[in-house]
């Protein structure tokens, strides 16, 4: 197969690869990374700050967060994709990994374009009438639910997991006494949620995740006033840390309440060992294996039953889960495979 000239195009809020928060920009690195290995041509349109072997264009210095720029103002967005499809001649294809802009560009240049759905919109969300104006898009999904809910049916879909750097992620098979829920403090990641569970089950909680702006109420009102001795907010931290904590925590509790897309926070935990307790929401059933990596349920009574019955989980097994399933290896090859299929 011919080497590729490959376009990948970042949103830029967070620096590739993000220092702490970013699912999605640590998804983008490792993507880029791979393919560079591989010995493709990757230009990355990312924030200023970005570390890559690719080669960097950017707009802005820094990612828009650090500089104060709220989610809501699309403007150095825009121009960034704007710039990146001005040039569509130099690439065989584009990955655009923020659908919202990427599709408003993509019937403008014969250069094929990929979406990757990193989230997908709400069911009542109104985004979903503008998306039926561009059902000819190439879109790939991160689990087969979130292709499931989506509301519309596009060109060509496809189902890529996630994938991590699993030797980052050490493994530990003698855990410390705390349990651990990671993600943004806000609703539906169930923090307030992982509380109560942990309080009724009696066993100490570490919470630890971004708190934004928009979710200052939430976070004072229902986390605040349950923090004590043994329920302590770390609040965000670095990769360095943030794996100690994933690596010693006994389990990780995620009692979600939305559908989520994939969840990189517990294929990252399972990786150090550490077995997951899920509410049985979007992607969980295909992240999570029930009763090998984990234990998928359906309320927080279930849970509470989960964490007494946690060490029968073989911590060994949930590695060698993330090891088959959820490598960064798998992730690029599948992404090679479908830019082939599209510049076919």
């Amino acid at each position: 197969m011919r080497k590729l000239k490959i376009a990948q195009v970042a949103p830029l809020w967070f620096p590739i690869p993000p220092k702490k928060y970013g699912g999605t920009e640590r998804i983008v690195y490792h993507l880029t990374e791979g393919l560079v290995k591989k010995g493709h041509e990757v230009t990355l349109f990312a924030s200023g700050d970005s570390k890559t072997k690719a080669k960097l264009f950017s707009v802005t210095k820094r990612g828009l967060i650090s500089r104060r720029i709220p989610w809501q103002d699309w403007w150095w967005n825009n121009l960034n994709y704007s710039i990146a499809f001005s040039k569509a001649k130099n690439f065989d294809i584009i990955h655009s990994h923020w659908t919202p802009l990427g599709v408003f560009f993509q019937n403008f240049v014969k250069t094929p374009v990929l979406h990757t759905f990193h989230n997908i919109p709400k069911r009542k969300s109104h985004l979903w009438q503008v998306l039926k104006h561009f059902k000819n898009s190439n879109v790939v999904f991160v689990s087969k639910k979130e292709r499931k809910n989506s509301k519309i049916r596009f060109k060509r879909e496809f189902v890529v997991y996630n994938g991590i750097d699993v030797s980052k992620f050490k493994f530990n098979p003698k855990p410390k006494e705390f349990f651990l829920w990671v993600g943004r403090i806000c609703p539906q990641k169930g923090t307030k949620e992982a509380i109560l569970i942990a309080k009724k089950a009696k066993v100490k909680l570490f919470l630890v995740g971004q708190l934004q702006p928009m979710y200052l109420d939430y976070f004072e009102k229902e986390i605040r006033p349950n923090l004590g001795k043994d329920i302590k907010y770390l609040g965000e931290l670095n990769e360095n840390k943030l794996i100690s904590f994933y690596r010693n925590a006994k389990a990780f509790l995620y009692p979600l309440q939305w559908e989520e897309p994939f969840g990189l926070c517990l294929v990252e935990a399972m990786a150090c060992g550490t077995p997951v307790i899920a509410f049985k929401r979007g992607s969980i059933p295909e992240v999570v294996k029930n009763g090998k990596t984990g234990f998928i349920v359906k309320n927080e009574k279930e849970a509470i039953e989960a964490i007494k019955e946690i060490e029968k989980i073989k911590r060994e097994d949930c590695r060698e889960w993330v090891e088959k399933n959820f490598n960064v290896k798998k992730m690029v090859e599948d992404y090679e495979k479908i830019y082939y299929k599209l510049i076919k």
